[in-house]
């Protein structure tokens, strides 16, 4: 009985959220979906902008809303501050910062900045990983309730950039990627470790070999039947994990040595995509053991390099490559039903509205809006004239887009 109700708890939780909060990456629902319909479809660097704040640095990490609340964190890398920033939602002023320094090297890519990760927050505390510095929480006000130091150092020529995931009592995290890659499991009130599970074969891509691999991609938390899975890409394989236990539930070979973006869950089907050319497979969650061969759906060897995730809208899946295409699958048989090509090159993850349309933006700071339908219907592109790497958050109508150089807040006006 202990097991079910702390189950029930979780999904309690994740239900509760009400759609004016994005309270993590990928909101409140870990997949990019949200509640609201009618948002703004049209803007420019003056037409429906609310407010927008300089920022002081570059950076990649999406914000989060929560009530009258924008978090997002950002690194002062010359300084080495990490820092978690606060900002009022209606007026863009910022409220708050906290954080933490930490000057030791750490690895990562050129288009890669410190703090690259993006909050969580239940409307009481908020987690966010500073990588190599550690999990931090803090309460809505910038008080520091606890930290986790000792988790060691993430070492990967490409950084790092999982976000923590919070649900029920529970934070969890994908600690990677390298040779130290750990997927953890936090008691959200004190941190402490309820369970761990460490993916072996691990590598930082650096020396002769180059053996480039690793997982930048978040758990996703699902009801399948009648238990909870915690779904995961690692190199070469999609898994689940028990959320309470932290057992491996099954696994299903197919994905390739790079994994990018997150998984998504639909109609009982757990799709996975590798990054760098690799495969992408689809597979029937809520299997034992070894699956690859009795609940696969479809594998392909080899789809476009992309690094930001996708969404699932009645029966299709969208995704944005990295060269800018849009693409549409069929989520029963993996085939393509369109390419359209956008401007520009894109890192963005797809953001889906509750009357079906998807919201990204490209790394030239024009942002797309078009229709998830099989038949392809780009609706508007909006220019904000800035490098944007993150996601659009959406809370009451509102879009908060983090640029290179400002915090962005559109609205309809």
């Amino acid at each position: 009985m202990k097991r079910t109700l702390l189950l029930v708890s979780v999904f309690c939780a994740l239900d509760s959220l009400h759609a004016e909060n994005w309270p993590m990456w990928r909101g409140a629902n870990g997949d990019g979906t949200c509640g609201e319909s009618g948002l703004p479809e049209r803007w420019s660097q003056t037409e429906n902008v609310v407010w927008k704040v300089e920022l002081p640095e570059r950076g990649n990490s999406t914000p989060v809303v929560w009530g009258d609340k924008v978090l997002m964190t950002q690194a002062i890398e010359k300084e080495g501050r990490r820092m978690l920033m606060c900002f009022d939602k209606a007026t863009g002023k910022k409220v708050w910062e906290a954080g933490t320094v930490y000057r030791e090297p750490e690895l990562t890519h050129a288009t890669n900045p410190q703090c690259a990760a993006s909050p969580a927050t239940d409307g009481e505390r908020v987690v966010v990983s500073f990588a190599s510095a550690g999990v931090f929480c803090y309460d809505m006000n910038g008080k520091e309730l606890w930290k986790r130091t000792d988790l060691g150092k993430q070492h990967h020529i490409w950084g790092n950039g999982a976000s923590p995931v919070l649900a029920g009592d529970r934070v969890f995290f994908n600690f990677g990627p390298g040779e130290n890659t750990v997927l953890y499991c936090f008691d959200k009130k004190t941190g402490k470790t309820l369970w761990q599970h460490k993916e072996p074969g691990g590598a930082s891509g650096e020396g002769e070999g180059k053996k480039w691999l690793g997982s930048w991609g978040d758990p996703l938390l699902r009801k399948v039947g009648v238990r909870e899975e915690l779904l995961m890409c690692y190199p070469t394989r999609a898994c689940a994990f028990d959320p309470q236990s932290g057992k491996e539930l099954w696994t299903s070979g197919g994905l390739t040595n790079l994994v990018y973006n997150s998984p998504l869950y639909a109609d009982g089907v757990m799709i996975a995509m590798s990054g760098y050319n690799g495969a992408a497979l689809a597979v029937k969650a809520g299997g034992n053991g070894d699956v690859t061969e009795s609940h696969r759906v479809w594998q392909l060897p080899k789809v476009s390099q992309r690094i930001g995730s996708g969404v699932v809208h009645n029966g299709y899946h969208y995704i944005l490559s990295d060269g800018g295409i849009a693409e549409c699958r069929d989520l029963k048989t993996g085939e393509m039903v369109f390419q359209e090509r956008l401007k520009g090159n894109n890192w963005s993850s797809l953001v889906l509205s509750a009357d079906g349309k998807c919201y990204a933006a490209n790394q030239i700071g024009d942002c797309f809006v078009f229709k998830a339908n099989p038949k392809f219907e780009l609706l508007a592109t909006n220019s904000l004239g800035e490098k944007i790497i993150g996601s659009v958050a959406v809370s009451d109508g509102r879009l908060f887009i983090r640029g290179y150089k400002h915090l962005w807040c559109i609205g309809k006006r």
